[in-house]
């Protein structure tokens, strides 16, 4: 490798204080205001909400019941081994 290129890996970066006597310039940057929906999708997610149908990022009670585990604790008991069989 030459001197001038860089080297891959972990790059260690310098802290260099202010002078003394100096103190920083600290600058608030402006948000950006948040963007606001289409049109278009404002109305899909409210004729979608009068069909009683899902929306996106609100809790759907239909799925949370279809994607629970068949299975609950406590519904099945286990079988005792026979006889002391090891298994």
């Amino acid at each position: 490798m030459t001197p001038t290129s860089s080297a891959p890996g972990r790059h260690r970066q310098l802290f260099v204080p202010a002078p003394l006597g100096v103190e920083p310039v600290l600058r608030a940057v402006p948000r950006p205001a948040p963007l606001q929906d289409p049109p278009i999708y404002r109305d899909l997610m409210r004729t979608w909400a009068d069909r009683g149908r899902t929306l996106p990022g609100r809790h759907d009670p239909e799925w949370g019941r279809l994607a629970a585990p068949p299975v609950r604790p406590g519904q099945f008991s286990a079988s005792l081994d026979p006889l002391g069989d090891v298994r």
